[in-house]
């Protein structure tokens, strides 16, 4: 929550940082490609093979986004290199969650427009929790980054990441006015 000069803003942190995440991986991606932490130990996830299968076909894209990931037998994949500007993220929730939205995408649709799905989801991973407190100058750097970055009015799945309330409604909320 931040106060305004008429009300208060109040902030989904994690809407807004996921899509902050979301706009430097497309910034990263466009420039030079996604950079890479290599893993000191392969992060091994067990899957179905179907899933496995469907996984390493998109290894490419999935390199271009900055996980690079290969088969682990018929049921499991190691991530060898993850994202670094994501910093520490639970790998094994976002290859399930990768898996899970491959087996909804349509197949046929364009590359870029696969990547850019990607990135979102790691984008989400790699955001600030919901629940967890941000300290004075984490929410200060929240805000700021905010009003510098394009379409930071909503998350990528469409979500407001903020909403104002003057004072005039607040006021009317608690029937003062």
């Amino acid at each position: 929550m931040s106060q305004t000069e008429d009300g208060i803003v109040i902030v989904d942190a994690h809407a807004a940082h996921e899509r902050l995440n979301y706009e430097r991986l497309k910034a990263a991606l466009a420039a030079k490609g996604v950079a890479r932490q290599i893993l000191l130990i392969p992060e091994i996830v067990e899957l179905p093979e179907e899933d496995v299968e469907r996984l390493v076909a998109e290894a490419a894209a999935f390199a271009e986004a900055g996980l690079v990931l290969e088969g682990f037998g018929p049921t499991a994949v190691a991530i060898r290199e993850a994202p670094s500007m994501l910093g520490p993220i639970d790998l094994r929730g976002l290859i399930r969650d990768l898996a899970d939205d491959l087996a909804e995408w349509d197949r046929s649709s364009r590359l870029e427009e696969r990547l850019h799905r990607i990135l979102s989801t790691m984008a989400c991973h790699g955001s600030v929790r919901t629940g967890r407190r941000l300290r004075p100058e984490e929410m200060d750097a929240l805000l700021r980054e905010m009003e510098a970055t394009p379409n930071s009015g909503q998350c990528n799945h469409g979500r407001p990441t903020w909403v104002e309330l003057k004072l005039g409604d607040i006021e009317r909320l608690f029937g003062r006015r």
